[in-house]
């Protein structure tokens, strides 16, 4: 089968070629009017709304000439109005035909077969161990054809490997028919405050997210490479990206003494995307000082408890899906992730990370290495999975669980 990772529509990134900013409005181009301080008016066909994005002067200036900006009209879709459409109190996901009556009811039925739906307000008894698992596909110019199949593998892995309560894993999909469910800006923080509050010593807690991730100048400079991380929610458009500082404040920051945080994100860019102190460097075998080199102090750790995070790369790398593996669209990280855990149960942290290093080395050797040939196929897998961690722990002797 053959690697599609680098494909764009395939790459879990929504970066500039630049890297000058990760603000920028990209999945629309229809820039109606462009103000002196940045801002560009996009408006949409469907929603005849007009939006604001930031769009950083160095990208503006390569990117639109004021030839472009006049011949561009109002006739685009906006990058938001397609995937997600509001009906009243509900989100339903729209194709290219908008929204009559037949289309919603032919689109619900589909999708209602093609993800186990879950609640949106888990049960309330008291449960020790809770997850979230979010997946965002974007369907359009930034798509991602693997979402699916990356959190049913996470969520059979949890019930079947970890013993996890099917009502105490909530699930966020464009397929979901709840509109809480949706994996709006909104709702991942709604669910991401749910997921920790009230956590009490024992709890084992799993935040899963599989989608497009990014970065943007760190202007509170609390970030060693100068950038802070981001995830993208399916309105991120509209509503923005999630920083790694939100995710740490909202996840982390909670954990109380007892408590066990683990994070899975398979995004690009994703090796600090908890912000932890600690990031493990698999070539020495040591951990890393991750401390901000703020001189104003900034709170990154827990209130006791541990959190860990297991990211598909690091933080200047891309992660991708990939049909390599013979079982469609899968995010290459959660594909080895599940695969490792499934085959070596009670396998370390040390040896879990070293075993998906190789799988992805035994990948790229067996893919063209022949100059001419790889950059018009593209097949390599550019990407190093990551563990970071709130406090050191022994990888070689500490297992796996969750």
């Amino acid at each position: 089968m053959e690697a599609t990772s680098k494909c764009r529509r395939y790459r879990k990134s929504v970066l500039s070629p630049t890297n000058t900013s990760m603000n920028g409005c990209y999945a629309s181009k229809n820039i109606s009017s462009f103000l002196s301080n940045g801002e560009a008016k996009v408006s949409c066909r469907c929603c005849k709304e007009e939006c604001h994005c930031l769009l950083p002067s160095r990208t503006v200036s390569s990117h639109f000439s004021n030839s472009t900006l006049e011949q561009h009209s109002s006739k685009q879709e906006c990058g938001i109005c397609r995937p997600v459409k509001k009906f009243g109190t509900r989100l339903l996901m729209l194709g290219k035909t908008g929204g009559s009556n037949k289309n919603e009811n032919l689109l619900s039925a589909s999708l209602s077969h093609s993800m186990p739906s879950s609640s949106a307000f888990p049960s309330t008894g008291r449960y020790n161990k809770r997850a979230v698992l979010c997946g965002v596909s974007y369907r359009k110019k930034f798509r991602l054809r693997g979402i699916i199949n990356d959190i049913r593998n996470m969520k059979e892995l949890l019930i079947k490997n970890f013993d996890f309560p099917n009502e105490c894993i909530r699930i966020l999909t464009e397929h979901e028919q709840n509109a809480n469910l949706i994996p709006t800006k909104h709702n991942i923080m709604e669910s991401l405050r749910w997921l920790v509050k009230d956590c009490e010593p024992g709890d084992s807690l799993v935040f899963y997210f599989s989608g497009h991730g990014s970065q943007q100048p760190d202007f509170k400079e609390d970030e060693i490479d100068g950038f802070d991380e981001t995830l993208c929610p399916v309105d991120y458009l509209i509503e923005g990206m999630i920083i790694d500082n939100e995710i740490n404040s909202t996840i982390v920051w909670p954990l109380k003494k007892g408590v066990t945080l683990h994070a899975i994100v398979d995004a690009c860019h994703s090796g600090t995307i908890l912000d932890l102190l600690f990031v493990y460097n698999q070539e020495s075998g040591m951990w890393e000082d991750n401390k901000p080199p703020s001189k104003e102090p900034i709170r990154k750790h827990s209130s006791g408890g541990l959190a860990i995070c297991l990211s598909a790369c690091e933080d200047n790398q891309t992660a991708s899906d990939s049909s390599v593996f013979g079982k469609g669209m899968n995010g290459v990280l959660t594909y080895l992730f599940t695969k490792t855990i499934r085959e070596y149960p009670g396998i370390t942290y040390g040896r879990l990370l070293q075993n998906m290093h190789e799988e992805i080395k035994k990948i790229n050797r067996s893919r063209c290495n022949n100059l001419i040939c790889q950059p018009i196929f593209n097949r390599k897998i550019p990407q190093d999975p990551l563990l970071s961690s709130s406090e050191k722990f022994d990888v070689s002797r500490k297992k796996f669980t969750l």
